[in-house]
């Protein structure tokens, strides 16, 4: 086997093994909604409050071109976080014309919540795994997600938040 062969089995091997774990975390999360669910809070909504978690002050265009949505689609969701009390919205200090978007007080303790709830679900798993597999896992989540934030549309603050060590 030639080393081109090699490489595109051990891609085609980690992918596979990606769409595995991912395949598994939505089956936990669809599982643990019983005991964590995310509603009010549509799927796509989380997404957006996750950008903001990471990019506070951006506006509806910069929001809409990372997410990949039409303007009017950002603005709805938006409007329904707002409603909820989950973002805040307030005049662009650069533009009269633009809105900024933060997320507010009840929607950084959603996240914070949802995130402890769903790495309560984990630690299951992850306590049962052997100190050097928690080693690995942690040192190739670091690779896939550095891999993924190259490759992706740059999301203002991707890359503040360090995947921490097991």
């Amino acid at each position: 086997m030639n080393s081109e062969t090699s490489v595109r089995g051990d891609q085609d091997a980690a992918t596979h093994a990606a769409r595995e774990v991912i395949e598994l975390l939505e089956v936990l999360w669809s599982r643990g909604r019983d005991i964590a669910p995310t509603a009010p809070v549509s799927s796509s909504q989380l997404r957006v409050l996750y950008v903001l978690d990471g990019a506070q002050g951006i506006n509806l265009r910069t929001l809409g071109e990372f997410l990949g949505s039409a303007p009017s689609s950002v603005s709805r969701m938006c409007d329904r976080l707002h409603a909820l009390g989950f973002i805040e919205r307030s005049l662009s200090s650069a533009s009269r014309r633009e809105l900024e978007l933060r997320l507010s007080s009840r929607g950084e303790n959603y996240l914070k919540e949802l995130r402890a709830r769903r790495e309560s679900a984990l630690l299951d798993a992850i306590s049962a795994m052997r100190p050097t597999e928690r080693t690995a896992l942690v040192k190739g989540l670091s690779g896939f997600r550095r891999a993924v934030e190259d490759t992706s549309p740059e999301r203002p603050g991707a890359h503040d938040d360090a995947v921490e060590s097991a």
